[in-house]
């Protein structure tokens, strides 16, 4: 991230890129910032939206050398194919809008007529072109490699496209006040995508709902189809997996499972991050914290706030 990305051979930094990523680098060097930031966004959201489950995708923190549990086109691959694909597109979409790219500027002007109370301007997320580069960039890996089965490379290019789909289908209405004292008598309006944490959410929805998936032929070509016959066939915006994930309750090199000892729970959830679910029954240790904190805050005029520091005591619980 601290890269210049000004000379074509800064493109030879990256470990992994593949012959055609690496031409459109040297193409499009100044959307490299853009992919690099949506590379850090993947690894911190995704940590974050499931830092409440057993797995936690600490294991993205290894990319681009993925462990078995992101290799093997479990539903955990799946969740992370289809957010770092949203990323990229998101993160180029916004970089027009900054005006940190040359080459695009603002979204065009949504067709749909406005209404009597606002009016089309301001500078909406340049979602095209974001998908243009995006998708290029993400599943260029997935077309060109021979790395992996056939079916798993369907799988991830699947799994990128409901990244993007998703993304797409979040592209909101956006308003901005105009008027007397702010009456909002007339509103300036555009199309803007919502931030990624929310698309994290939503892309967490369809991993709990995710459809287990065969590759076989269907017709005169190879499709992705639901494995068990009784369910509904597969549609552009599930996610989908090949196997099982392990429990990821005990270490398991082979299957990419840390386990979840010494992960911290809560004792008064029923959730995913209960001690009882997130220890696998094993049970777990109390300990408690001192935690240092600002308290009885007071706004001088002006124009500064002075805090005192309070000291309290906090428990914790560890899974054994």
């Amino acid at each position: 991230s601290g890269v210049a990305w000004n000379e074509s051979h800064h493109c030879r930094l990256l470990a992994g890129l593949v012959p055609d990523q690496f031409q459109m680098c040297r193409r499009n060097l100044e959307v490299m910032h853009s992919i690099v930031r949506a590379a850090h966004q993947t690894k911190s959201i995704c940590q974050k939206t499931f830092a409440d489950m057993r797995w936690n995708c600490s294991s993205v923190q290894r990319a681009p050398s993925f462990g078995p549990d992101l290799l093997k086109g479990t539903r955990e691959s799946a969740f992370v194919y289809a957010l770092a694909a949203a990323a990229v597109t998101h993160s180029i979409a916004q970089a027009c809008t900054s005006g940190e790219l040359p080459l695009c500027s603002c979204g065009s002007i949504p067709s749909e007529v406005p209404g009597p109370d606002f009016r089309w301007g301001g500078c909406g997320d340049n979602l095209r072109y974001g998908l243009q580069l995006g998708s290029a960039f993400a599943d260029s890996p997935l077309k060109s490699s021979k790395l992996g089965t056939q079916a798993l490379r369907a799988m991830n290019l699947h799994n990128n496209a409901v990244g993007r789909q998703v993304l797409s289908d979040s592209l909101d209405t956006k308003c901005k006040c105009h008027g007397v004292s702010g009456s909002c008598s007339v509103k300036t309006c555009w199309k803007g995508l919502p931030n990624l944490g929310e698309i994290a959410s939503d892309l967490k929805s369809k991993y709990l709902a995710a459809i287990k998936v065969t590759h076989r032929l269907l017709g005169p070509r190879k499709q992705l189809i639901p494995k068990e016959m009784d369910v509904r066939p597969v549609k552009e915006t599930d996610l989908v997996y090949l196997i099982n994930s392990p429990d990821y309750c005990t270490p398991n090199p082979h299957l990419g499972s840390l386990g979840t000892q010494d992960r911290q729970c809560n004792k008064t959830s029923v959730g995913s991050d209960s001690c009882n679910l997130m220890c696998c029954g094993r049970g777990y240790n109390t300990y408690t914290e001192e935690v240092v904190e600002r308290c009885h805050c007071k706004y001088h005029w002006c124009c500064y706030v002075v805090c005192k520091k309070c000291r309290r005591k906090v428990e914790r619980y560890v899974c054994k």
